[in-house]
């Protein structure tokens, strides 16, 4: 929080002739930057604490914008967006703040013949003697008292931390429906995920590695322990994991079957696979010329609710069904 900010914004913006709910805005702006004027706190955050509504918040801010007070940077974490960076525009802020040069001469003037009314009381009333410090400093003194630096550090932008706890929280509670655990939200489950969040690695791509891990060690109860999440994310392991996972994945997301991947009999036509799947997706009605193995895919499909699902766990998922249909039906024609 910078307190010189917040002051010249309760200064200069309302003297500006700023709307009171541009006020308040500025003001949060302010509570959140460092003294140089820089902050990020999401429109989300600010409409919830002011109690306005998201749309008045982005518009008021745009607004802000086109007139200069602030700037506007838009950030990435990974490969999604996040939070805008706002940088206010000091030096108009301390302008507006300051009076006018007319405001300052009359107050000059002002204090001037307050000084020699005083002056002149003081010479004749009996008994009174001026203090040697001439005036109350306090009153007197020409620094302004927003100068002063507060004694400790502003406080850590929430925002980001909020939002990557919440990510964190998604991927635990992903681990404990794939592998069917029950894993508690504590800082001993969510340390490592955060920490991975943080060095950019998105919750998709954490997901996608549960999955990866799950589908080599889940039937193994010897190595349950890998599946943890204190384990399973760790900054010298995930790097390693997430590279097999992708592989795991281009490979068509294939069981693994006695310590081995067994990619079904013969090897899955992806090109067939991902366009029935745009197929399937896209809601095209079924027509004659779909293969056995498609039907029946969708019908699996269709009953895991896959249409439902996020995009890339739609995949996954789509994908595992195709390979487990595919070996049934290879298995099948063998039989016949």
């Amino acid at each position: 929080m910078s307190v010189k900010l917040s002051a010249y914004v309760w200064d200069g913006c309302a003297a500006a002739g700023l709307k009171i709910s541009a006020v308040a805005i500025m003001a949060r702006l302010a509570d959140f930057s460092s003294d140089e004027g820089l902050c990020w706190p999401s429109i989300t955050t600010i409409a919830r604490q002011l109690g306005a509504g998201e749309s008045t918040v982005r518009t008021t801010l745009g607004k802000l914008e086109a007139d200069g007070w602030i700037t506007s940077t838009q950030r990435r974490k990974g490969n999604r967006n996040t939070s805008n960076m706002y940088q206010l525009n000091i030096a108009k802020l301390r302008t507006a703040a300051q009076p006018s040069d007319s405001d300052a001469s009359k107050s000059d003037t002002s204090n001037s013949d307050r000084s020699k009314s005083d002056a002149s009381k003081s010479v004749t009333a009996p008994g009174f003697h001026p203090p040697e410090s001439e005036g109350d400093p306090l009153v007197n003194s020409k620094q302004d008292p927003s100068d002063n630096k507060p004694f400790c550090q502003p406080a850590a932008q929430p925002d980001a931390e909020v939002e990557i706890t919440d990510q964190a929280k998604q991927v635990l509670n992903y681990l404990n429906l794939k592998t069917g655990s029950r894993y508690q939200v504590s800082k001993s489950s969510l340390d490592n995920i955060r920490a991975r969040l943080r060095d950019g690695f998105t919750v998709e791509e954490q997901q996608l590695t549960v999955d990866y891990m799950h589908a080599k060690w889940g039937g193994d109860l010897d190595m349950a322990e890998y599946l943890r999440p204190s384990t399973l994310f760790q900054p010298s392991k995930f790097p390693g994991y997430l590279e097999g996972a992708n592989a795991w994945k281009r490979a068509g997301c294939p069981a693994r079957k006695n310590g081995k991947w067994d990619r079904g009999d013969g090897a899955v036509d992806t090109t067939e696979r991902d366009s029935a799947y745009r197929r399937f997706t896209s809601g095209v009605a079924a027509t004659k010329t779909r293969s056995d193995l498609e039907k029946l895919v969708c019908k699996e499909a269709s009953k895991a609710n896959v249409r439902g699902m996020r995009s890339d766990f739609a995949v996954t998922t789509w994908n595992r069904i195709w390979n487990e249909c595919h070996q049934r039906q290879g298995k099948g024609d063998k039989a016949a």
